[in-house]
């Protein structure tokens, strides 16, 4: 499956420090049908990881991530 990125997902991931290649091993394991989903992972950080992904045919396209400093929400 083929991982894009969004030009705001590419900004958020420098801003707060997340490497692109740590997203990305996260969504390989993961099995998701399409639409949209929310996605949250303890990545060893103070705070968890969230993406924001959407999912179409074989293109799963990140729209945002970033680190949830509100809590732990799903």
């Amino acid at each position: 499956m083929e991982i894009k990125f969004s030009r705001h997902a590419k900004r958020r991931a420098r801003l707060y420090g997340i490497p692109e290649s740590t997203v990305s091993a996260i969504l390989a394991k993961m099995n998701l049908p399409q639409g949209e989903h929310q996605i949250i992972k303890d990545i060893g950080q103070k705070y968890p990881l969230k993406i924001v992904v959407s999912v179409k045919k074989d293109t799963l396209s990140v729209i945002t991530n970033y680190l949830l400093k509100k809590g732990r929400k799903k």
